[in-house]
């Protein structure tokens, strides 16, 4: 579905990203990690059009993506989350993710961007009530209203960029549930960021590793959190969260 091959993002005399290449089949859920700073929300940025690459080729259903707008490429079928929420307050819960409809599946039509607005609000479990208030929502609410946005572009891709931040542990457990059964009830493919390892490693079905925006591992959530170089580049973080996945990951 997606192939990612030697992409490079420079901000002068920076490199972010250096060289890193990947893919992702179709139905798949890869755990995107790392340090903070090690290029991970920069991938994103430069797969949704955010940002174009230095360098390197984006290749998404066999079309390329290098280049292309944001909304060109939300048309194409690839939606995302953002780590902080930050939904229009003057606007209702629904009337924010009905405005994110018109820029996927819903484009110029009324009727489809309502249809995707209720369709993504029932996923999350949040009111398609039109009164409802963004207000109202705490951190989960919050969290729920980012995906519930980026359900209405009608992604064949999602990019859920830290889903559990700001989450008590229940909330996490539900968080992490969702993103499962968005894989798994609408058919959506997930590349998922996230610092929480030990959340993460029980839902995704490969991990990729970056530091200092490098590819420095992967494959299988197990051998991922038991690679000599993962575990150092976390020792004095998460190294504990990291070991202990990877034992749960080989029972």
């Amino acid at each position: 579905m997606l192939v990612v091959s030697g992409l490079v993002k420079r901000f002068g005399g920076f490199t972010a990203v250096n060289d890193v290449s990947f893919r992702v089949d179709q139905g798949e859920i890869l755990g995107l990690i790392g340090p903070n700073g090690s290029g991970k929300s920069t991938i994103f940025n430069v797969l949704s059009g955010t940002l174009p690459p230095s360098a390197g080729s984006i290749r998404f259903e066999d079309a390329e993506l290098s280049g292309l707008a944001p909304h060109t490429i939300i048309n194409r079928g690839i939606g995302r989350t953002f780590q902080i929420p930050r939904p229009f307050r003057r606007l209702t819960i629904f009337d924010n993710v009905e405005l994110a409809g018109y820029f996927g599946q819903g484009r110029h039509s009324r009727v489809k961007a309502t249809e995707a607005a209720e369709r993504a609000l029932a996923m999350v479990g949040l009111p398609t009530d039109r009164q409802a208030r963004v207000d109202g929502l705490g951190a989960a609410g919050l969290k729920k209203l980012e995906l519930a946005k980026a359900l209405a572009t009608g992604p064949k891709l999602l990019l859920a960029d830290e889903s559990l931040g700001g989450l008590d542990e229940a909330e996490m457990e539900q968080a992490a549930d969702m993103l499962r059964r968005i894989r798994d009830e609408l058919g959506i493919t997930i590349i998922w960021v996230e610092h929480i390892m030990g959340v993460l490693m029980r839902v995704v079905d490969r991990v990729m590793v970056l530091d200092h925006g490098e590819k420095i591992a992967e494959g299988l959530p197990g051998e991922v959190a038991g690679n000599p170089r993962v575990i150092e580049v976390y020792l004095g973080t998460d190294a504990h969260a990291t070991q202990a996945a990877a034992a749960e990951n080989r029972r």
